[in-house]
């Protein structure tokens, strides 16, 4: 019988990689809360402290808490400790469902992110937009900043075929210091 896993790219250990060519790092970003909130976003401001807006693509989140805008009525909620909301739908007129173990996050940095964008959406990062989700590589991926990163989160199963798409582009020559 045929191995069929032969055929995929073996999962890095994620603790140990990173992507360094000059002008840009990029790794894993591992110990965050994420909890994505649907619903009365108002409400859930209220009841949590945190904002009800988000930031959206390439926008800038700031402290250890923060949330990030993904739709109307969705928003993720990142922390570096967990929340005292609990899970499950709230009669305030929300829900929230436990997000960290579906979501890989990756932390991009250097003066060759910019060019990195290019090649990976057409989203123009300079311009507003309310939602953070959008194509990156080829995949959805939802797109900030955070104290002086880009950080994209993936789903965790499409997190191998980004890091070899980011692989790949930063061995480009204009990324790689080559050009």
């Amino acid at each position: 019988m045929r191995d069929l896993a032969q055929k995929w790219t073996a999962m890095p250990d994620w603790h140990e990689a990173v992507i360094a060519v000059p002008g840009l790092t990029v790794r894993t970003r591992s110990g965050l809360e994420q909890y994505l909130v649907s619903g009365d976003l108002v409400a859930w401001s209220e009841v949590s402290g945190l904002a009800d807006r988000g930031v959206g693509a390439f926008g800038t989140a700031e402290d250890d808490r923060y949330t990030v805008r993904l739709g109307r009525d969705r928003l993720l909620a990142v922390s570096t400790a967990p929340f005292d909301i609990a899970t499950g739908w709230h009669e305030e007129g929300f829900g929230v469902t436990a997000t960290s173990a579906g979501l890989h996050v990756f932390e991009i940095e250097g003066p060759a992110g910019a060019e990195l964008i290019s090649r990976a959406t057409p989203v123009d990062p300079g311009a507003a937009s309310a939602s953070a989700s959008l194509v990156f590589g080829g995949v959805g991926v939802i797109a900030y900043h955070h104290q002086g990163t880009l950080r994209l989160h993936v789903e965790r199963g499409l997190a191998t075929y980004l890091w070899t798409w980011l692989k790949t582009a930063a061995r480009q020559p204009a990324l790689s210091g080559q050009g």
